[in-house]
């Protein structure tokens, strides 16, 4: 078959990969055990000198079909999925990294994925926190034990865009592993291997999967990293093409060791709604503009973080790298105007603390997910009590900015009533 685009390519994946019965989408197979006639076989497809399938923990025919379709996306040579962005980060983080390494990580960055690297100092891994908004303040982290570098595309919440080309050429000449978390952008609006990145994390309960129905996450290669470089494989790994091996040690030392498996059910779930998203992504990236330029006039509003206004820092950034400016936008409200009076009024919009899903979710940041960080940290990411995170889905952009009209006129009549 002649090459196709991105949407044509992924919702036709499955029948091309001939399925059984002729049927359209890979079946959803629950089975965790496979039988052979042969046992050679078993021993073989266990020690890695044929494929197929062993034990439902480490793969499974449904999962397959979607790692090849992130695999896909994201132009890469291989995928791992886990159960959720979360358990692909850490299995891999702990897959790669040794007591006594040392991760340079973006100090804006999603609360979990921060907490777990505060995990992984406890363990003996040096990780070091930067404003990675300028490639400098990058490249003064480094050290001789510097293994690994970490970027989220856009940041959640307040949206500040790494340099990502620059810390990819940095990472490129000091033969370091560069992971791009794409969550907030997905590989339909940005491809992180145009920047040299090693490694690629989507939360597919995200955009991906984009309709807040299944959890899972992946970690894909991209290829470009020579893995013979770095010191940290294994020598039970090194059996095939060096291109494998990263890919190889988290499949096993993260996935199988540490199980944080996806299942069938997901997976299938996260399939089906991949093949709409660009489509959900270009309709939420328009309704997200409107409703950020709608803010941006608001009096009740002193702030608005969203790549595609002109004032963001990083909009040139966002326009010369990415497709799109994402859907994920936060906005500061004006003192007095109370954030949880500003949710409460409104009637479309849902207080909820998913990203990416259909809907249009809000969360009062500082005081659910990023509460357990402290004030300080949050101070240091530019997250203050009034700040309000939303997701923007795929409503008709008059009955959003009627939604948004309402609540903070609401609020802010409150305000000046006390």
């Amino acid at each position: 078959m002649s090459k196709k685009g991105f949407t044509t390519t992924n919702i036709h994946s499955d029948r091309l990969d001939k399925p059984e019965h002729g049927v359209l989408h890979k079946a959803i197979h629950t089975s965790v055990a496979y039988g052979y006639d042969d046992a050679r076989e078993l021993a073989a497809v266990f020690q890695g000198k044929r494929s197929g399938y062993n034990y439902g923990r480490q793969l499974n025919p449904t999962v397959t079909a979607l790692q090849n379709k992130i695999t896909s996306m994201e132009q890469g040579i291989a995928t791992a999925a886990f159960a959720t962005g979360m358990a692909a980060i850490a299995s891999s983080m702990l897959a790669l990294l040794r007591a006594g390494d040392h991760l340079i990580s973006s100090a804006f960055l999603f609360g979990n994925t921060n907490s777990f690297f505060g995990t992984l100092q406890t363990l003996g891994i040096e990780v070091s926190f930067v404003d990675a908004t300028d490639v400098k303040n990058v490249k003064a982290a480094l050290q001789p034990n510097t293994r690994l570098i970490f970027v989220e595309t856009i940041a959640n919440p307040v949206t500040q865009i790494a340099d990502l080309a620059a810390i990819g050429d940095l990472c490129r000449q000091h033969d370091l592993v560069y992971c791009v978390d794409n969550t907030m952008t997905s590989p339909h609006l940005f491809l992180p291997k145009a920047v040299s990145a090693s490694l690629v994390v989507n939360s597919l309960t995200k955009y991906i999967g984009g309709h807040g129905n299944a959890l899972g996450g992946t970690i894909t290669d991209t290829g470009l990293f020579d893995w013979s470089k770095f010191p940290n494989i294994y020598d039970s790994y090194k059996v095939q093409e060096p291109s494998v091996w990263g890919i190889t040690q988290i499949k096993k030392k993260g996935l199988r060791d540490m199980g944080g498996t996806l299942g069938p059910e997901a997976a299938h779930h996260l399939a089906v709604g991949s093949e709409t998203l660009p489509l959900r992504m270009d309709r939420a990236c328009a309704n997200a503009l409107a409703v950020a330029r709608f803010c941006d006039a608001h009096p009740a509003v002193t702030r608005v973080n969203y790549p595609g206004l002109e004032t963001h820092p990083q909009h040139a950034r966002a326009r010369e790298l990415f497709c799109d400016f994402g859907s994920l936008m936060s906005i500061d409200l004006a003192p007095g105007v109370d954030c949880f009076e500003v949710l409460n009024a409104m009637e479309t919009v849902v207080s909820s603390s998913n990203l990416g899903d259909t809907r249009t979710l809000a969360i009062p940041v500082a005081h659910t997910i990023f509460h357990e960080m402290g004030a300080e940290r949050r101070e240091s990411m530019g997250i203050s009590d009034s700040l309000l995170r939303f997701s923007i889905g795929i409503e008709d952009e008059s009955d959003l900015l009627a939604d948004f009209a309402h609540a903070l006129d609401t609020a802010l009549a409150g305000a000046a009533s006390l």
